[in-house]
């Protein structure tokens, strides 16, 4: 281990043989690496070396004792400090205890007392040294663990245990947004109905490539993914990325040959209120039949087209090569709902967004939603929340949850 780098600084020279010469630096670990006769010579000479224990004479010619103790601190705020002082310049000792000077000896010095006076500053300087190197150990550690620590904590905010304090200070930590997420998903797999006969490994091995396909598909994205107590994917996405997160399953279905539903459920109220996104979009998910491939790649391209105003279901069933009558009976019957209406749901919802987030004029959200004139899209959003869009960016609340 490196020597700790000492200057003597003293206009004195005799003082500062004496200081060299009355303690045993190689024994305690030390080196006398440069001496100084005043206070410029003494700062240069400080920051050259980049010091650990400066031996510092108050009483200096052109810049005083206290003056270069004061730029030692600014300039080496690791740099211990000892002061060197005669009985008459007590007062200014006073003045340097209050600049944390780490202690003082008294000309001339006793060998005893200066061996013993450095060796409590170096014993100092080896216990900060090794607190340094348990805290980057601890730091690295962290680090490594940062996964497991996110999902631990993800589920603990999951299940409302967390105060408001606590989630942004772990936020913080964690290195996330410090609001609430935009989008909550849950991936499930029902690996049970689909391989009865699969062993664990094999099912590990499925949900690792599950996770790793949401994570690359949502890389530009800030978002967590973990897995929650039940062993369900969670997203939680901090900006509104509803289409991406949905393309997951067409991409797993590609590339695992499994097939998954995603549940995505938007998040609303305080930072605190997460807990009430997951129970909504748990209990949602556990409802839903599991969808045909076609009506799931219907919703797909409705997600990713929305904002075309051409979008019918004709042209829509051209691009999937289905028969549209046989795509609308099917929606109809999976979904619960007509294409139309499905539409419409989606485009208030994304209208509602654009209303909260942003400055854009009524005309540009219609516009961005499909819809072709103002009055049109109006019209639409009244109807399907009870306000008007004007009405709903000043806060007024929809009559029903469709924009939801």
């Amino acid at each position: 281990m490196e020597c700790w780098r000492v200057m003597i600084a003293d206009d004195e020279y005799i003082i500062r043989e004496g200081i060299r010469q009355s303690v045993d630096w190689e024994g305690l670990g030390l080196e006398v690496v440069t001496e100084a006769e005043d206070g410029e010579e003494a700062l240069e000479n400080a920051l050259k070396y980049r010091i650990h224990i400066a031996l510092v004479d108050l009483n200096m010619p052109i810049m005083h004792g206290i003056e270069l103790m004061k730029r030692l601190r600014e300039q080496l705020p690791a740099c211990k400090i000892i002061v060197i002082t005669g009985h008459d310049e007590f007062t200014y000792a006073q003045e340097s205890i209050r600049l944390q000077v780490n202690d003082y000896i008294l000309k001339p010095a006793d060998p005893k007392q200066l061996t013993q006076v450095i060796r409590g500053v170096r014993d100092e300087l080896e216990s900060e040294r090794q607190k340094s190197q348990h805290l980057a150990q601890a730091s690295r550690q962290i680090l490594k663990n940062f996964p497991l620590l996110r999902e631990r904590f993800c589920q603990e905010w999951l299940d409302g245990n967390l105060s408001q304090a606590e989630i942004e200070e772990q936020l913080q930590f964690l290195q996330l947004p410090l609001v609430r997420p935009e989008l909550l998903g849950i991936i499930r797999w029902r690996w049970e109905v689909q391989n009865s006969g699969m062993k664990e490994n094999e099912r590990q091995l499925f949900m690792f490539a599950i996770e790793n396909i949401a994570t690359e598909l949502l890389s530009e994205y800030p978002k967590a993914i973990f897995r929650d107590s039940s062993g369900l994917i969670v997203v939680l996405l901090w900006e509104n990325a509803e289409a991406v997160l949905a393309r997951v399953e067409q991409e797993v279905r590609l590339n695992l040959k499994i097939a998954v539903e995603v549940g995505i459920e938007p998040v609303e109220g305080e930072i605190t209120q997460l807990a009430a996104a997951y129970r909504k979009c748990r209990v949602t998910l556990s409802k839903e039949v599991p969808l045909s491939p076609l009506v799931r790649r219907a919703k797909q391209y409705m997600l990713e087209h929305y904002s075309e105003y051409g979008l019918t279901l004709d042209s829509m069933a051209g691009m999937l090569q289905a028969s549209p009558v046989y795509l609308s009976r099917l929606f109809k019957q999976e979904l619960g709902t007509s294409f139309g209406a499905y539409l419409t749901q989606i485009r208030i919802r994304k209208a509602a967004q654009l209303l909260n987030a942003t400055d854009m004029s009524i005309n540009e959200v219609a516009e961005r939603t499909g819809y072709e004139t103002q009055h049109y899209f109006s019209t639409s959003f009244k109807k399907q929340t009870g306000v008007s869009p004007l009405q709903f960016r000043k806060g007024a609340s929809p009559e029903d949850g469709s924009v939801t």
